[in-house]
């Protein structure tokens, strides 16, 4: 984190400060504007916040405004809601990225990480343009705001609309449940992370039309872990009325974990630490490396050798319920949903397996045993496959059979449960679109559709590549995501007829090259796994 950002009055520019000063007491600045500061070429941008005043950039007909302080430093308050930022004098800076949350290999992490960024076409023009709130992935433990392919910049332009992306709490520190250990102060601890994102929402609010938004018609979407926690605010009272569209991409949260196995995680970790759970407040003051490090522990519900695994908590304090079980949340009902997935998931994560991509017929039964998460065997799950796909290698049906035996599922559970609800308008769509990348192994991958409604491809880093294929991909899902944004209906003059999902129809649109409408896609892997229940790995 800048020093700017701890404390602004330290680190103004006194001749620009004089300068805008100078504006502010003429009367010519309100709540947002572009001022000229130094450099006649370039242009700076200044918002009055309810907390003071920050300073963005402007560029390409975009002001880009990184690291404003929603939330207090959380360092002093572990493992307890978060607290509004306290008030500062001049301008803070808002060009630079702020700190990212705790989390394992980071960089630039800190305690103190409430912060987002903004970007907008205009300021304060009371033109209200739609809001797109999007919440990283990186499960509930890793990710930031800041990463290069969720940068709102081509949607702003492409779409007149403000977008904003956040930091939040993560892990044990945003995660970690002590409720049934410790007094009430800790008793919504297993959700403080979730409770972050309703503070940035609530900022949002207050703060929507100074940046050229509508409070009234904010839409939040994410990745993976991102929709998942969109799922979980959906079951939230404490976030009821803060965005009015949800759009999920691979991400489900149809149950959170329970209260007795997420103690049972605390405990392990505090094991780890060397602490009782009567020492608490020694917890409190442990370095945040060595908690960090006391997370990776093996937890006990994975087959595979993995760290705890932290996720929102059914506390019945922050989250009275499950949610989207045994019914989607009711209090959601009325907003409407997209349920998105991508066709080869774990291509992006199980794809690094030494020789995953030259699987014989041998080996697959045991991969696939320790690699999806529900209980059936193998060599049912094989039967079925080559029976439904006889032209599939043995790689394609590893990588099938671990996608639909993983968070595929929780996909076709929420879209059920909503289509249950009266007045639960909700869209599905699979991504069936091949990346060309990496010789094509990625396929359609987990996270492939970041930087499509982002129309990021340009980006480097972006597993899409920058083909023309790609492009045009990016141009169809992100005017996709606009139009939803718009109107709360996901169709376009881009897109044959999108009809919302319904049993038993289960309408699904395919984005590929020529996207088109499905009916019912993989019904027969959805039965094949509808013998064996759904477990949401880490909620046991």
């Amino acid at each position: 984190m800048t020093q700017e950002k701890s404390n602004p009055d330290q680190s103004l520019n006194r001749r620009n400060f004089i300068k805008t000063s100078a504006i502010v007491s003429s009367g010519l600045l309100l709540s947002g504007s572009s001022v000229f500061a130094g450099n006649p070429t370039k242009q700076e941008s200044i918002v009055q916040t309810k907390y003071g005043k920050v300073r963005g950039s402007f560029s390409g007909g975009i002001h880009t405004f990184k690291g404003i302080r929603y939330g207090a430093d959380t360092s002093n308050r572990r493992f307890q809601p978060p607290l509004p930022p306290d008030n500062w004098n001049g301008i803070a800076d808002a060009t630079e990225y702020g700190a990212n949350a705790p989390q394992g290999n980071g960089e630039n992490t800190s305690e103190d990480c409430l912060f987002l960024n903004v970007w907008t076409p205009a300021l304060d023009d009371a033109k209200k343009r739609p809001v797109l709130f999007y919440i990283h992935g990186g499960a509930f433990s890793n990710g930031s705001g800041s990463d290069p392919l969720t940068d709102g910049t081509n949607l702003c332009q492409k779409g007149d609309v403000v977008v904003v992306s956040i930091n939040h709490r993560l892990n044990a520190f945003g995660y970690l449940y002590l409720g049934m250990m410790g007094d009430e102060k800790y008793a919504s601890s297993g959700n403080v992370g979730q409770l972050d994102i309703i503070l940035a929402l609530k900022w949002v609010q207050d703060h929507a039309e100074a940046f050229g938004g509508d409070p009234g018609n904010v839409t939040v979407f994410g990745q993976s872990g991102g929709g998942a926690k969109i799922a979980t605010l959906m079951a939230m009272p404490s976030a009821k009325g803060l965005f009015h569209r949800a759009w999920t991409m691979s991400g489900q949260q149809v149950v959170a974990a329970g209260p007795r196995a997420a103690t049972q995680r605390a405990g392990l970790l505090l094991e780890t630490l060397g602490l009782k759970p009567n020492e608490l407040e020694n917890l409190q003051n442990a370095p945040m490396n060595d908690i960090l490090a006391a997370t990776k522990v093996r937890d006990f519900s994975r087959v595979e050798n993995k760290s705890l695994h932290f996720c929102p908590v059914l506390d019945h304090t922050a989250l009275p319920c499950h949610p989207f079980y045994p019914v989607a949340a009711t209090q959601s009902a009325e907003i409407p949903m997209v349920i998105g997935n991508t066709k080869d998931e774990t291509r992006a994560f199980l794809g690094r397996i030494p020789g995953v991509h030259e699987l014989s017929w041998e080996q697959l039964p045991q991969l696939i045993l320790e690699n999806q998460f529900v209980d059936i065997r193998p060599d049912v799950v094989i039967e079925g496959y080559r029976k439904m796909y006889p032209e599939y290698t043995a790689t394609e049906v590893f990588f099938a059979a671990t996608t639909a035996g993983r968070s595929w599922r929780g996909a076709v559970i929420e879209a059920e449960e909503r289509s249950k609800q009266n007045g639960a308008a909700t869209w599905v769509y699979q991504l069936n679109w091949q990346s060309p990348v990496n010789g094509g192994k990625l396929g359609a991958c987990h996270a492939m559709d970041i930087p499509l409604v982002f129309n990021n491809t340009a980006v480097e880093v972006s597993p899409s590549g920058n083909g023309q294929s790609a492009q045009n991909m990016a141009n169809v899902m992100s005017e996709t995501l606009l139009a939803f944004a718009r109107t709360g209906n996901p169709g376009h003059n881009k897109l044959t007829a999108w009809p919302p999902f319904s049993l038993p129809t289960r309408e699904t649109m395919l984005f590929d090259e020529v996207s088109r409408m499905d009916n019912d896609p993989r019904g027969g892997e959805r039965k094949l796994y509808g013998q064996v229940p759904f477990l949401q790995r880490g909620t046991y």
